[in-house]
């Protein structure tokens, strides 16, 4: 019978599974391109731009973040009740505590970001606060704290610009098929090659989107599981899902950049209704409802 903890560790699996899938895009692309222009040092450049990229996003990514979505720092005064939650819930977690911050929005959700557990941020909408009760906001904050402990912020970070760097190589390699050097002077060959790279520019970004849609969904899961593990109250994030489900409304700020990283799709549930499956940046509410409480 699956349990929490089988869900915990098979999402780790398939997350680490499609991450190798997502390295392999990436690499397949540089080799392509390599070859296809006869020099090696595409490769080589793919490798240490794509590294770069992401130690670059990923120690600024807590200040693009909270930019992008508007929030501004909590006042403990002000925010008792949801200061003193998160604050419990770290000591139980075992992490530092992390910055919290408010985002003035009648949308009830929350994300986290933070290079690492040290320069973590937790934050959530006042229309979160509006709708919960306290057992309900602690599955919501316990999820949040379950992003930071299994490092899922450095995951988003690096899957964000794995699939920004892909579709924009593929679109330079795309505008450069009839200026660059050929591999040969078999115009056959070439045209064969021409076409090749074609079709792996247009299917590259879309697989890498698919990926990363994937692997959000999976990270969802995981924090589900890890919150429901904190509280050992599994109903009280269930009945939050519940309620953050029933609100359809969009948040009137928002950017798909960022989408990922709250618990619930900032579009509104509407939006949720229309696309899911591979296209889906969640979960199913009802999905993830029978994982945590059957």
């Amino acid at each position: 019978m699956a349990t929490l903890y089988t869900q915990q560790s098979k999402n780790v699996t398939k997350t680490w599974l499609l991450m190798t899938m997502f390295f392999a895009v990436v690499i397949l692309l540089g080799w392509f391109f390599s070859f296809y222009y006869n020099n090696p040092n595409i490769l080589y450049f793919f490798v240490l731009f794509s590294v770069a990229m992401n130690i670059f996003s990923y120690w600024f990514s807590d200040k693009v973040v909270l930019t992008l979505s508007g929030a501004k720092p909590a006042k403990k005064e002000d925010n008792f009740v949801l200061y003193t939650s998160v604050e419990n819930l770290a000591i139980t977690a075992g992490l530092p505590m992390p910055r919290v911050y408010i985002i003035e929005d009648n949308a009830p959700n929350a994300f986290a970001t933070g290079r690492d557990k040290d320069h973590a941020v937790v934050a959530v909408t006042t229309g979160l606060l509006s709708v919960l009760d306290k057992n309900e906001l602690e599955g919501v904050l316990a999820h949040e704290l379950s992003h930071i402990g299994n490092r899922d912020m450095l995951l988003s970070t690096v899957v964000v610009v794995l699939v920004g760097f892909v579709t924009i190589i593929a679109d330079v390699f795309t505008r450069s098929l009839f200026f660059g050097n050929h591999r040969n002077n078999n115009n056959k060959a070439n045209g064969l090659l021409m076409i090749a790279g074609i079709i792996l520019s247009i299917l590259a970004p879309l697989f890498a989107m698919l990926i990363q849609l994937a692997i959000s969904r999976k990270r969802e899961f995981l924090a589900d599981a890890s919150g429901a593990l904190l509280t050992r109250y599994p109903a009280g994030l269930a009945n939050a899902l519940g309620k953050i489900s029933k609100y359809s409304k969009p948040m009137a700020r928002q950017s798909n950049a960022i989408a990922h990283l709250y618990i619930s799709d900032p579009k509104g549930s509407g939006f949720g209704k229309k696309v899911s499956g591979l296209f889906a940046t969640h979960p199913r509410v009802e999905e993830r409802v029978k994982a945590l409480i059957g």
